[in-house]
């Protein structure tokens, strides 16, 4: 079975095609710039065999229909093409954002799947509308062609009211359904059965802290499979330190701003989501760039390093709390995957909670699932890749075998 994954946003579109008979990526690609003066599309075919042959061209590309198109003409035509006509494709999946208090499940697309992505734009205002358009081209382009609609927010469904609940007039949510939904579930999911896996341990009897983190971070407490509490709240914007994003702090924070800054209410949240995090305290978001100014004695560098693994180390204490015990604290995502500095910091000191990180192996530049954990440690540690593409795929085949 060959899927096509599909995430859509608002300037751009990355999709994956895999053979799911051994769970391989036949190609690969993003465009970028939809809607500027001159976009651009990459494409990777058979990456596995041939990893650094690529296609890139720069084009007008008016708007995400000609984006589509495009992303067809690449996968079937005669130089980078991997599939003879689009009838090789057996179904489409798609990443969705906010699903709302709809979906706990990923969703067979229809009339009544559109109308609740649709409801809930509301609460994802610049990622909804993307990934809505993203289906309705898809559903046009590929005819009779299954689509399934795979939602970030699904995993974290499993959350508890006394958790998902804001302590704010109860009529904000009963009226706009404001409470904590949490995001990159896709991520957290796939960790958690990979890791389980790594563990060998079923799935439904793990309790893991999932620890993704990149220029978006999020954490989540992981319950005999189920997520019971996550970082990101209502909007991305809360829980740990980002790249651009502020993460949790006072919430007067914006009236007091707007107040002496005279900024709007739009500007100061501007502000939090993409000039703050690790930018607004050191001017630089990109973590390889913050090792390379610490070297060099950057006080701000340092700071926001520092800042950065701390919002990580109480967050696992805290998880830990919760959970009462874990068999492991799991790392992912680009900063987690590769950032030994930042993974050494987060577990500093924790051995009285019982992590403890192996130097050795936590500094191993080694590819796939590992431990990094001591051999005295009774949390392990683990670094798994994360595959939300894989993931994607894995429950879009899921949903149309039955």
């Amino acid at each position: 079975m060959n899927i096509l994954v599909i995430n859509c946003g608002s300037s751009s579109l990355k999709y994956q095609l895999l053979d799911m008979t051994g769970e391989s990526v036949v190609a690969t690609g993003v465009i970028e710039r939809i809607g500027e003066e001159l976009g651009s599309i990459t494409q990777k075919s058979n990456p596995d065999k041939y990893p650094d042959a690529k296609s890139v061209e720069q084009l007008p590309i008016p708007n995400h229909e000609a984006a589509m198109r495009l992303m067809v003409d690449k996968l079937v035509g005669e130089d980078w093409g991997v599939i003879d006509s689009l009838r090789d494709i057996d179904a489409v999946g798609h990443r969705v954002v906010q699903g709302g208090e709809d979906f706990s499940a990923p969703a067979l697309v229809d009339k009544g799947v559109i109308r609740s992505i649709q409801a809930n734009i509301p609460l994802a205002p610049l990622h909804n509308p993307a990934n809505l358009t993203g289906i309705e081209i898809a559903l046009e382009l590929f005819h009779n062609t299954p689509n399934v609609a795979v939602f970030d927010t699904e995993f974290h469904q499993t959350i508890p009211q006394k958790a998902f609940m804001y302590p704010v007039p109860m009529e904000l949510y009963t009226e706009f359904k404001v409470r904590k939904y949490g995001f990159h579930g896709t991520s957290h999911k796939y960790v958690t059965r990979t890791a389980a896996a790594h563990l060998g341990k079923p799935v439904d009897t793990v309790n893991l802290i999932t620890v993704h983190l990149g220029n978006g971070c999020s954490m989540a407490a992981v319950e005999q499979g189920k997520c019971v509490d996550t970082t990101m709240g209502l909007t991305p914007l809360a829980g740990l330190m980002m790249g651009t994003r502020c993460g949790d702090v006072d919430p007067a924070i914006h009236a007091f701003v707007a107040k002496h800054r005279q900024m709007s209410l739009a500007d100061v949240d501007a502000m939090l989501n993409k000039q703050s995090g690790l930018f607004g305290v050191c001017g630089m978001n990109d973590m390889r760039d913050i090792h390379a100014a610490r070297a060099k004695g950057d006080d701000a560098a340092q700071l926001a390093f520092e800042m950065f693994a701390y919002r990580v180390k109480s967050t696992i204490g805290a998880y830990l709390a919760v959970l009462g015990g874990a068999d492991a604290v799991v790392f992912t995502a680009g900063i987690g995957e590769n950032d030994e500095d930042v993974r050494a910091l987060a577990c500093q000191d924790l051995e009285g909670l019982g992590i403890v990180l192996d130097p050795e192996k936590n500094g191993a530049r080694e590819p796939g699932v590992r431990t990094i954990s001591g051999r005295d440690s009774r949390v392990a540690v683990l670094i798994v890749p994360t595959d939300e593409e894989l993931e994607i795929a894995q429950a879009t085949q899921a949903i149309v075998n039955g």
